[in-house]
């Protein structure tokens, strides 16, 4: 499939699946030896090749992406990357973040410590879904449709891919965040949901944090936010009824922990996205 020369790039700033958020789409055709980088990026970011070669460098260590690879930078680590001077790389890019989003790309064996995509097979079908997010953006559910195609293609075609029993540590993590899907609307603490998986916190903290990034405290509180920023834009309710409805026991614990999140308040919030009630 022909990839224009001149960059394409979509802003899609999807968030209200539970398992990931989609930030952004692009594709480029590069120039001999154009670079990108160091840089550290604050969401992760999968690149894959269509064309030509390039290299990228990750905590230190050089990877060398051939047409048809693809290469994972995650958020907040340091990462460079460069076309080839002689063949140039043509790539798409996806940014996706989110509570399951390394998770699915370990399912795929592609990790931080194993950031290449090598696929089993012809693996064009990555560039489709790209394309197909790229020409509908303004639909949301096909948008979050094609992430799972993307990653469910990523996963069967994965060379790397690891095959093993489920880790009984990421059911505990599991478990957690079903409770605190569940339970986020009453005044529950790390306390609750560390016993709700029957292990002390700290073990808890620890194995939340490997497997997802957040501490149990700051998934409880991102999870809370995205429910209030939901109810602000679509509902009538008032402040003080949305921060008892995500669980905080006043509006004002609730609006200080809301502008921590967003840089404005609540009201502000609602306001700026044209909602009047």
């Amino acid at each position: 499939m022909e990839i224009s020369g001149v960059d394409r790039v979509k802003f899609v700033d999807l968030t209200k699946s539970n398992d990931f958020y989609l930030f952004e789409i692009g594709e480029c055709k590069c120039k001999p030896s154009y670079s990108y980088g160091p840089i550290v990026r604050t969401r992760t970011i999968f690149h894959y090749v269509v064309s030509g070669r390039g290299h990228f460098i990750l905590n230190d260590k050089r990877y060398d992406i051939e047409p048809g690879q693809g290469f994972l930078i995650p958020s907040k680590i340091k990462a460079y990357y460069e076309a080839d001077p002689d063949d140039p790389w043509e790539y798409v890019w996806i940014h996706v973040d989110g509570p399951r989003t390394m998770e699915l790309f370990a399912s795929a064996g592609i990790t931080e410590e194993s950031p290449v995509f090598i696929p089993n097979g012809d693996s064009g079908k990555i560039v489709d879904i790209i394309h197909d997010i790229y020409d509908h953006s303004d639909s949301e559910c096909y948008c979050y449709a094609k992430v799972y195609e993307f990653f469910d293609t990523i996963i069967s075609m994965s060379k790397n891919r690891v095959f093993h029993d489920v880790d009984p540590r990421l059911a505990y993590v599991k478990s957690a965040i079903n409770f605190i899907r569940l339970k986020y609307s009453e005044p529950i603490t790390v306390e609750d949901i560390a016993a709700a998986c029957c292990l002390n916190r700290s073990y808890l903290t620890r194995l939340f944090k490997h497997a997802t990034g957040y501490t149990p405290q700051a998934y409880l509180g991102t999870y809370r936010i995205k429910k209030a920023t939901e109810l602000l834009l679509e509902s009538t309710e008032s402040v003080s009824s949305i921060a008892l409805l995500v669980g905080y026991s006043d509006s004002f614990t609730f609006s200080k922990a809301f502008k921590r999140f967003k840089d404005v308040s609540p009201s502000e919030y609602r306001k700026n996205h044209g909602v009047e009630i």
